[in-house]
């Protein structure tokens, strides 16, 4: 036989074709070609006939070898392109444009924050205060007086609140950098202490030079710049202020109407009910949320601000009234506030046992709150997923700051709302749901 040193695939699969070639190599090959070829052949778009026309290759004495042809063939395959399911690709498309739409969302949730913060809170704030302006209504008061006499109260109740409070923290921020300069005298004072450190004998300190107070320059230094940054920031707050509370006016007068109207766009009779009974829905638990939450922290407020009395701690009133906003905020609320009294403790107590006080008191009050209080008041309605109310604190607040913090809890409400009227989203609703 005569000897063939060709090196040849097979592609086809003909069965004549290993009659041409001799050697143990290529008939171990062969058998590995059998085993390869289901597996590129299902990857392979097969809807052309084989190309028989490939030009087969030559041998030494110049006789051509048709398992070279098919190699030719199979390389011409497989750098042909592959063929897609038009539905593969479609709905690879949709999620794409998905995908970036989100982002978008992102990006302009955040960027256009003045603009869309104030109309979060009138909304928010129109499904807490629409009740008592529909009851108003009903007892004969037209809707435009009904809303402007809830929001005097509103504001009304507000600026006590910020009367209490305001001779109290101006005598904070007056002391402020005294507190920051024992602050940091205290922290260097717990350093000595934690990590003492001798200098060698023979060192010889030069003598002490005036002490200099790096803050106090600082602060100087940067006054007017600090000035300037707090009167725009405060211009900015009373503007966004102004704005929302002339938003939830004219929101509150017409809220009926905009419920109304809103339905009726929508042609069908299901949908329709469906929308009519989610708003209403989200009105009630984000009210219900609202209401209790108020109560609650009205209390925990009052009972901290008497236990810091009894402690000894300077102006438990304001120390009673930010536990009370505070505490608004799911799990960070609390967080800053066991930050705040132990700063005041510190300031008030030293850097001894007794700063430890006013935390500890807190966190006593705040335990029998979460524990007991709030699920008993509170119910099975209201209640959500903690891992998720932390993530809607975390996003909301990333996005919009403590603002945003103090609205998380709402809108997941209502959310939950939405998603339990639209059979595609029930199962985000399940996740929502708490125990």
């Amino acid at each position: 036989m005569p000897e063939d040193d060709t090196f040849a695939f097979d592609a086809v699969g003909d069965p004549d074709a290993d009659a041409d070639v001799d050697g143990d190599a290529d008939v171990d090959f062969d058998a590995d070609v059998d085993e390869i070829r289901p597996v590129a052949m299902s990857s392979l778009s097969l809807s052309q006939p084989p190309a028989a026309h490939c030009r087969p290759s030559r041998r030494r004495d110049g006789s051509s070898s048709p398992r070279q042809g098919n190699g030719h063939a199979i390389i011409a395959r497989a750098m042909a392109p592959i063929a897609i399911d038009p539905s593969t690709r479609a709905v690879a498309t949709t999620w794409v444009g998905r995908g970036l739409l989100f982002i978008a969302t992102v990006f302009l949730l955040e960027h256009a924050r003045p603009l869309l913060l104030p109309i979060a809170i009138a909304i928010v704030f129109t499904f807490v205060l629409a009740a008592p302006v529909r009851a108003l209504q009903r007892a004969g008061v037209h809707e435009y007086i009904g809303s402007g006499i809830v929001i005097a109260a509103v504001l009304g109740v507000a600026a006590v609140l910020l009367m209490l409070v305001a001779a109290p923290a101006a005598a904070w921020w007056s002391r402020a950098p005294l507190i920051v300069h024992d602050l940091v005298e205290a922290m260097q004072g717990w350093r000595d202490a934690l990590f003492p450190y001798a200098p060698p004998a023979s060192l010889v300190r030069p003598p002490a030079a005036a002490p200099v107070d790096p803050i106090g320059e600082r602060l100087a230094s940067e006054g007017w710049t600090f000035t300037r940054l707090a009167i725009g920031q405060t211009i900015s707050f009373a503007l966004s202020a102004a704005a929302t509370v002339i938003l939830l006016y004219f929101m509150l007068a017409s809220e009926r109407w905009l419920v109304t109207r809103t339905v009726t766009v929508v042609r069908r009779p299901r949908a329709r009910a469906l929308i009519l009974a989610g708003v209403r829905q989200a009105q009630r638990d984000i009210g219900l949320f609202i209401g209790t939450m108020s109560l609650i922290n009205v209390a925990l407020g009052v009972a901290t601000g008497l236990a810091l009395w009894a402690i000894g701690l300077p102006n438990p009133v304001l120390w009673g009234t930010t536990t009370a906003v505070l505490a608004f905020i799911p799990y960070l609320g609390p967080l800053m506030i066991t930050l705040l009294l132990l700063l005041a403790g510190s300031v008030a107590f030293g850097t001894g046992v007794e700063m430890l006080g006013p935390p500890a008191a807190f966190l006593l009050l705040h335990g029998i709150e979460a524990n007991f209080l709030s699920p008993m008041i509170m119910g099975h309605r209201l209640r959500l997923r903690p891992v998720f109310v932390f993530l809607s604190v975390m996003v909301w607040g990333w996005l919009w700051g403590i603002t945003g913090a103090f609205l998380a809890v709402p809108l997941l409400l209502a959310l939950r709302a939405f998603c339990k009227r639209n059979k595609n989203l029930r199962l985000v609703c399940v996740y929502l749901e708490g125990d």
